[in-house]
């Protein structure tokens, strides 16, 4: 399979200066492409594909205004229309908005380079239109005789370079017998239905004191000054260190439910509905429920696991994991709670347990098997079991 490694490297400034010109080039001609399909349907109701985008590029570079295109990598610019069409794709299919126009400010700045515009080797990496090899720092090793098919540049917001590498890899499947269920929270970020709680390691608030005095200073600096530039290096730095902090976090978590277990059950949460409440849309948005979700799908893909998702729906808070009771009102703030039958539940272990029991039901039977629950009154299936009009979410594995 394809897998992408990502290193940091420290250009010079000979090759920054030519990056640099790299991703503004690739914006503009995005940009343009983007503003040409979007006349040509507007006013003519024609549709415009790649090759005529590609003719339009090799038209632009020959006039006076823009003959500057030549003076970097083609390929970057080959690459930037291949991406448009992939996005007029995913809208014409609805998987997709339609394309916005890259901002200078606010879009990744990246570039993306194919066999033909790089050269590997013996541990070198040398981009077109570049002289010396960059400067990377190896923090591991590329798959033995791996050949890069492509080299994508880019550059974050704190200033710091990166180059992902996509190369064909082999997963090491490990054989695992193992079944969780995974209830998400705030207080826990994860519990899992062994009874193990995860700490939620809240990495936003820690340096939420330090974000704050950078904010603050970037408020006091001058619209265009050399100044304001470094102050908003000093928040893009802040941010840089909790993301980072945290997407290590998820990756060391999602790998070790991975390995441990064959299948893995999770809830489908409406994070986008959760974070309309302003009480909670921060410390929501810290515990970054969908990057872990995202992680554990592709991960589970990769060493053969079952990832099944149980629908935002299903009661599991307030079903009981003993008899099967369904409690008539549990609040948020209720941490604890018996049922009728006399067990007293821990609130985040019971739903993680009614989860995991949810999830092999329906991989068993395809459906669940509890009884006096809504879907078994009305006949829907328990999983992915949403109202019309709101987006699907990911299938069962």
């Amino acid at each position: 399979m394809k897998r992408a490694f990502r290193y940091r490297f420290y250009p010079s400034d000979a090759q920054a200066a030519e990056l640099t010109r790299t991703f503004g080039c690739v914006r503009l001609v995005y940009n343009m492409a983007l503003a040409a399909r979007t006349e040509a349907w507007t006013l003519r109701q024609e549709r415009v594909t790649y090759a005529t985008t590609s003719a339009m590029l090799t038209a632009w570079k020959k006039t006076e205004d823009l003959a500057f295109l030549n003076e970097v990598s083609s390929v970057p610019l080959q690459q930037t229309l291949r991406h448009l069409q992939a996005a007029f794709t995913n809208f014409w299919a609805k998987r997709a908005k339609y394309p916005t126009f890259k901002n200078k400010k606010k879009s990744r700045r990246s570039a993306e380079y194919t066999t033909s515009a790089f050269r590997y080797r013996d541990g070198y990496l040398t981009l077109a239109k570049m002289t010396e090899p960059l400067d990377i720092v190896w923090s591991r090793p590329l798959p033995q005789d791996a050949t890069p098919s492509t080299v994508t540049v880019s550059q974050d917001p704190a200033g710091r370079w990166f180059v992902s590498l996509l190369c064909d890899d082999v997963i090491e499947q490990v054989s695992a017998s193992g079944m969780v269920g995974v209830d998400a929270g705030l207080d826990s970020l994860l519990t899992l239905s062994t009874g193990e709680k995860i700490t939620n390691p809240r990495y936003e608030r820690r340096d939420r004191e330090r974000l704050v005095r950078a904010q603050r200073n970037l408020a006091r600096k001058q619209e265009g000054s050399h100044n304001r530039t470094k102050a908003r290096l000093a928040v893009a730095r802040v941010h840089a260190r909790i993301v980072d902090r945290r997407r290590d976090h998820l990756h060391k978590l999602t790998t070790r439910l991975v390995r441990e277990n064959q299948t893995i059950v999770i809830e489908d949460l409406t994070v986008r509905g959760m974070v309309a409440n302003h009480r909670l849309a921060r410390a929501i948005s810290d515990a970054a429920w969908r990057q872990f979700r995202t992680m554990l799908k592709y991960k589970a893909h990769w060493y053969g696991r079952n990832l099944v998702v149980v629908d935002r729906w299903f009661p599991s808070s307030k079903l009981c994991s003993a008899c099967g009771a369904l409690a008539e009102r549990v609040p948020l703030h209720v941490r604890t709670w018996t049922c009728r039958c006399g067990h007293t539940h821990d609130r985040d272990v019971n739903a993680a347990r009614n989860l995991l029991a949810e999830g092999l039901s329906v991989t068993a039977c395809g459906d669940g098997i509890r009884p006096q629950r809504a879907h078994a009154r009305t006949g829907q299936p328990s999983t992915k079991q949403e109202p019309p009009g709101v987006t699907q979410g990911t299938p069962v594995l």
